[in-house]
């Protein structure tokens, strides 16, 4: 069995793992679930699924309508995403350009820099309401809705907290120079 180097591989044998769907279901789910922590788009979703596909990892099992195409998982396919969830450490390598750009903040006046953090504060927010939103709509009954839980509450926390740093970051830019 071949061994997959990229993440997005295995998130999408991770959801095709839960039942066959079309490239386009894929990216609507990634876009929905996953997508939170692993955005991922229409031109890097199909070069994946072809390289799954010429890996034996995943198989068409049928057509869909404008020429869809619907991909399943296969047992190979199953074994590398388990494979990669128990054998493998993840990469906690984080690139977040906002956060970059506080250590240059001193380059902008004073209101630009209060500007933009006004702006991630206004960010934070907007996604802890959305994590919220959808804590709010039903209690996990599976294993897999608990294991889509447990994602979510680190979303939330991660959310509070940028938000309360947001907060004091302001709180602190409006301090007079001195």
């Amino acid at each position: 069995m071949s061994t997959l180097t990229g993440t997005l591989s295995h998130a999408l044998l991770g959801v095709l793992a839960e039942g066959p769907r079309t490239g386009y279901a894929l990216v609507q789910h990634l876009a929905q679930s996953i997508g939170y922590t692993w955005p991922a788009s229409h031109s890097q979703v199909y070069p994946e699924l072809a390289k799954l596909r010429e890996a034996g990892l995943i198989r068409e099992s049928g057509s869909a309508p404008r020429g869809g195409r619907v991909y399943e998982l296969t047992e190979d396919g199953l074994n590398e995403v388990r494979r990669w969830l128990r054998e493998t450490e993840p990469s906690r390598t984080v690139r977040d350009e906002a956060s970059l750009r506080l250590f240059f903040l001193w380059l902008l006046e004073p209101e630009e820099a209060k500007a933009y953090l006004q702006g991630e504060a206004e960010r934070a927010r907007a996604t802890l309401d959305e994590f919220e939103r959808i804590a709010a709509q039903r209690d996990p009954d599976t294993p897999k809705t608990r294991a889509y839980r447990i994602a979510l509450e680190l979303g939330l926390h991660t959310a509070r907290a940028r938000l309360a740093w947001a907060e004091s970051a302001l709180t602190a830019a409006a301090r007079p120079r001195g």
